[in-house]
């Protein structure tokens, strides 16, 4: 039996409690990218700002992810699964290469990013870093669900333990609380444009909570630990980077705590936080991979992990820029799929056993296009301009389509008399 169940259901016995969810879902949400988009905050925002925006954010995002935890657990199925309702079997090929794809490519960066300062601070070989942390990290995410619980369990109380010293330091070397909220930006940063980074950073990454949340045993502890792993978890990501770069002006909580004199606790933050992200991104890759070619997901996550690492540092210097473009890209599907589920199937789907699915609904692939060039074109908010443009199209087209459909039959039934 497949125990993560990569092409079916979660059974019910194999579902998890509250808190074994809960801190999964916390190391979920601590990334890494979280706390540098934090650092770049701090640095154009004032502290009043910076807490509104955060928690605007994370209100944001919390509806998005908790909406499709929401689904998640009610089907037990993964994101690229829940896909193929929406855009059918062969559709949702197209989802599950984006989303493993985007994943690998962040797996390799991982290894890199824990890989140079690392290498900078202790002068260990990069080579031997990027191989050793891929090997481990790749080992962990072959276990499945198990492993990352077990993981986030270690990790999360470190990684905010550590992280508060951190914080606590940084606050002395300004002169405490109220130097902070007196802190004014040189170089202030637009709302619109702080928004953007708040959602931007997890809004590609949250569109596989279905992988995670599927395991909930209940609808209710799914949306409610989803929903708390994002205030507090991606707030305090936020917040160990702002604070640190408010104090020192660097964006990279690594490079604060190697100021600080912590090296040792540098290397454990960074390297479990990249970790719990990896583990996940790993995980998530080898169930889209699975989808399209219905092998097991334990042994897709090997390959993944092997093709990440290879490529890290390649990864590292040149994908950057397009894993932010396929960032504009991987909203839309979780929001073609909240719109599937509770507008226009009112909150139920077929089981999923017994479900025969169309090959393509193009009203999806559409309609994910158009949130894709709302998010690249339309001014403001990127993630909200894909999410909303995905919306709109899809349910407009499903509408317009299904009332010509009803209508052939009436208008054949006119010319016959």
């Amino acid at each position: 039996m497949d125990k993560e169940f990569s092409l079916q259901a979660v059974p019910a016995s194999h579902r998890n409690g509250f808190w074994k969810m809960f801190v999964v879902m916390l190391g979920f949400t601590f990334f890494s990218a979280s706390m540098l988009s934090g650092g770049e905050l701090g640095l154009g925002l004032s502290m009043q700002q910076f807490i509104w925006m955060v928690l605007l954010g994370n209100l944001i995002l919390g509806l998005y992810t908790g909406g499709l935890a929401y689904i998640a657990a009610k089907t037990g199925l993964s994101t690229h699964l829940l896909a193929r309702y929406a855009f059918g079997e062969k559709g949702s090929y197209l989802v599950s290469f984006l989303l493993g794809g985007t994943q690998v490519g962040w797996f390799g960066v991982g290894l890199a990013m824990f890989a140079v300062p690392v290498n900078k601070a202790t002068g260990i070989d990069m080579l031997t870093l990027i191989i050793i942390s891929g090997i481990v990290m790749t080992f962990s995410a072959f276990f499945g669900m198990k492993a990352l619980a077990i993981l986030s369990f270690v990790a999360v109380p470190a990684i905010a333990i550590l992280g508060s010293i951190s914080v606590g330091i940084a606050i002395d070397d300004m002169g405490g609380l109220h130097d902070l909220f007196a802190y004014q930006p040189e170089n202030s940063l637009g709302l619109a444009a702080a928004l953007t980074i708040c959602v931007g950073s997890f809004a590609s990454g949250g569109t596989l909570t279905p992988d995670f949340a599927r395991f909930a045993k209940t609808k209710k502890s799914a949306v409610i630990t989803t929903l708390i792993a994002f205030f507090i978890g991606n707030s305090l990501m936020f917040l160990f980077g702002a604070v640190g770069s408010i104090s020192t002006g660097l964006a990279d909580i690594s490079e604060v705590m190697f100021v600080q004199g912590l090296i040792i606790p540098a290397i454990i933050v960074l390297g479990l936080n990249i970790w719990t992200t990896n583990d996940n991104s790993l995980y998530a890759s080898g169930l889209g991979f699975s989808n399209i070619t219905k092998i097991k997901k334990s042994k897709l996550v090997i390959f993944n992990g092997l093709i990440g690492t290879i490529l890290a540092m390649w990864l590292y210097n040149n994908f950057v820029g397009w894993l932010t473009i396929l960032g504009a890209a991987l909203p839309p599907i979780g929001a073609i799929l909240l719109a599937d589920f509770f507008l226009l199937r009112k909150g139920r789907y077929p089981s999923f056993e017994q479900m025969s699915f169309k090959a393509i609904h193009w009203s999806a692939i559409i309609a994910w296009g158009a949130g894709f060039a709302s998010a690249q074109f339309i001014p403001g908010i990127p993630p909200l301009n894909g999410i909303i443009g995905s919306v709109v199209v899809y349910v407009g087209w499903t509408l317009i389509l299904d009332k010509k459909l009803q209508a052939e039959p009436i208008a054949k039934q006119q010319r016959e008399v």
